[in-house]
C-alpha cells in the first residue's frame, strides 16, 4: 500500500479531532494542533494499525511535522 499525505491527514485529524484544513504538510503536530506526548503516541498507533508502520517509541521525539511522519514512513519503507 502506497502510504500518501491524504493516508496519513486523515489519521491525524481521525486521532488528534482537527480539522482537515489544519493539516497540511508543514504542519506542526505540537505547535498547531497543540498535540501531547499521549496524542502523539496515540497517532503512532493509528498509524500503525491502519498503515502498518508506526513511529518507534525513540524516533516519536524528532517527529515535528506532517512532512516528517510521510518521511519517517516512507524510509521504514524502502
Amino acid at each position: 500500500m502506497e502510504i500518501t499525505f491524504e493516508n496519513v491527514r486523515d489519521i491525524i485529524v481521525e486521532t488528534l479531532s482537527c480539522d482537515a484544513e489544519e493539516v497540511t504538510l508543514n504542519t506542526n503536530l505540537v505547535e498547531d494542533l497543540e498535540a501531547d506526548s499521549l496524542e502523539i503516541v496515540e497517532l503512532s498507533m493509528a498509524l500503525q494499525e491502519k498503515l502498518g508502520v508506526g513511529i518507534e517509541d525513540e524516533d516519536l521525539e524528532k517527529i515535528k511535522t506532517v512532512q516528517d511522519i510521510l518521511d519517517y514512513i516512507k524510509a521504514k519503507q524502502a
